[in-house]
């Protein structure tokens, strides 16, 4: 089974994560090209070698409008002055969005690599003591979930991607709501740092679907200690929307006093982990290093390995329920819910109930960890009381992928190999595409790729 491992000894953040997930594929300049291609307005995506504590690994820039994020940050805002026992510097290029709910009256003394897309309760007022009162090409603007929405639908990737990354907008404005006391439609993220954030979610989410593991691990976070002041006073680490998304996933903090990890990265790996623990035994293929921008005693990076585990056979949880009161259209939408949810696979057969009334078997398959998520989404959108499980031994093949070029484009191809045999077949999206673009069927493209392909 593929499978990738997060190994989040220094805490996670968007930019680090992507950075780390772009040494694992099998063209990074390839991929940087792609994600500048996604149209994220003003942004661009510029990966640079980078050396921590001796060890080699990439450091991701991005610019806004051809500034880096961090040098609109600290024209913008961040000079407060600190009474607190350590300096609290968040020496590395985390994308640290506190969005705590303040009144803007900033006097930081610390350089703080933020992401910093804070959220506002717009009825506070905006007394700004700021050298630069904001005047910078952004404005001073906040951007709603709708406006996030907005933004993501203009966006040149795949509906899939898409989905991902609306969805870690989701548990970070859920988070806010929580943390702030009101509903997510009056959460708002602060424009400085919002491309900055858009950028890094959607590159994760581009680059996870680009690397398709069949299951991802997730080491316990490293979330720093201390607390982090802002005009409202003094907060703990995790901040409270970081808490709020990290609950019930091992965490842990330690000597280094600052905010290792930000609501955004905790979102991705909460979204995307089909598991938290240690990691597994596996056979390591590659390895990435996600590098932040500062040095400490301990390397500043996310550390990422692909490889297989569990050749041969693994286990699955089947969740099975009678239903027999909903339209189709309602159980259509449940089957969208329980995909993006992490389901493996969901399916219906038709089955006569009691009273001799016509009824569907909804059969939902998950691993083991996705267990509780995935029986949560179907009690939510599905009428049915009861839900009954199945631990699954299945027998698997051994996955792997390639990527070809054929007319211009990149096709995915996976292979498929064990127990004597082997088969290899095209990604429908890849052929599709050659096939709209020359308006011919996907037999016939399939065909193409194999004569054209290099």
């Amino acid at each position: 089974m593929k499978t990738l491992y997060f190994e989040c000894g220094m805490g996670a953040a968007g930019d680090m994560l992507t950075a780390a997930l772009l040494e694992i594929v099998p063209d990074k300049e390839k991929c940087v090209r792609e994600l500048n291609a996604i149209g994220i307005p003003g942004v661009r995506f510029e990966a640079a070698p980078c050396v921590r504590c001796g060890i080699t690994g990439t450091h991701m820039h991005v610019k806004i409008d051809g500034v880096e994020e961090a040098d609109l940050l600290s024209d913008a805002e961040h000079h407060h002055d600190h009474d607190h026992d350590h300096e609290h510097h968040h020496d590395h290029d985390h994308d640290h969005e506190h969005h705590h709910d303040h009144d803007h009256e900033h006097h930081h003394d610390h350089d703080h690599d933020h992401e910093h897309h804070h959220s506002h309760d717009h009825d506070h007022d905006h007394d700004h003591d700021h050298e630069h009162h904001h005047d910078h090409a952004h404005g001073h603007h906040h951007a709603s979930m709708a406006d996030i929405t907005a933004i993501v639908g203009g966006l040149n990737i795949d509906d899939a991607v898409k989905e991902d990354v609306l969805a870690v907008y989701r548990l970070i404005a859920e988070a806010e709501s929580h943390a702030h006391g009101m509903p997510v439609t009056e959460i708002h993220f602060h424009e400085v740092g919002t491309m900055d954030a858009i950028a890094d979610i959607t590159a994760v989410c581009y680059l996870v679907r680009t690397i398709a593991p069949d299951h991802i691990v997730v080491s316990p976070i490293h979330v720093g200690s201390g607390h982090v002041h802002c005009a409202h006073g003094i907060l703990p680490v995790p901040a409270p929307a970081t808490a709020y998304i990290l609950r019930g996933v091992p965490i842990y903090g330690g000597r280094i006093r600052g905010e290792l990890c930000t609501p955004t990265g905790a979102a991705l790996l909460r979204h995307f982990a089909n598991e938290f623990g240690d990691m597994p035994v596996m056979t390591v293929q590659t390895i990435g290093y996600g590098m932040g921008s500062k040095d400490f005693e301990e390397a500043n990076c996310v550390r990422v390995m692909l490889g297989e585990t569990g050749r041969g056979t693994d286990e699955i949880i089947e969740l099975d329920c009678n239903i027999d009161d909903m339209t189709g259209e309602e159980l259509g939408y449940a089957f969208e819910k329980l995909f993006e949810a992490g389901a493996r696979d969901v399916f219906s057969t038709p089955i006569t109930m009691k009273k001799n009334r016509p009824g569907i078997l909804l059969s939902v398959l998950c691993a083991p960890s996705q267990k509780d998520r995935i029986v949560s989404v179907i009690f939510k959108y599905t009428t049915t009381i009861g839900i009954r499980e199945k631990l699954l031994r299945r027998y698997v093949l051994d996955r792997s992928e390639d990527i070809v070029t054929a007319e211009g484009v990149y096709v995915r191809r996976k292979e498929v190999s064990g127990y004597g045999i082997s088969r290899s077949k095209y990604e429908y999206d890849d052929l599709r595409k050659i096939a709209d673009a020359k308006g011919i069927s996907l037999r016939d493209a399939r065909t193409l790729v194999e004569e054209k392909r290099v």
